[in-house]
């Protein structure tokens, strides 16, 4: 048996999105890995997961992030350097205060969005 794949460098998929685009440098049963590229003014969907869990980290520019638990929504800032925990079922947006780019880690279930509010026509809806 051939263990040659152990030794091959992974695949790095570039998904288009509206407000910029992601890279998936790891895909696995258990987890994903992501960055995402947020241009200057551009947000995400304001939305949750039903199962999904993440962790955000920005590796590079400024975030002004919107969190909602039950009926308390605020705004926050996460800078170069800063991490953010979105368990499952927590409201969130990110908007790009600068260009950004945030490292990604969750749990498999990349298609598991419930999008509240969407500037770019997509609420109600799990489209990429």
């Amino acid at each position: 048996m051939s263990h040659d794949h152990l030794f091959r460098h992974g695949n790095v998929h570039r998904v288009p999105k509206p407000w910029g685009y992601e890279l998936i440098f790891a895909k696995t049963d258990r987890y994903v890995g992501k960055i995402l590229h947020v241009n200057r003014g551009e947000c995400l969907s304001l939305q949750y997961h039903e199962m999904k869990e993440e962790t955000l980290f920005v590796v590079h520019g400024e975030l002004r992030m919107t969190i909602e638990y039950d009926g308390d929504r605020r705004e926050l800032t996460l800078r170069e350097g800063e991490a953010f925990h979105i368990p499952p079922r927590l409201i969130h947006r990110m908007e790009a205060v600068v260009d950004t780019d945030v490292a990604e880690v969750s749990t498999p279930e990349i298609h598991d969005v419930v999008r509240l509010e969407d500037r770019y026509g997509r609420a109600g809806t799990s489209k990429p």
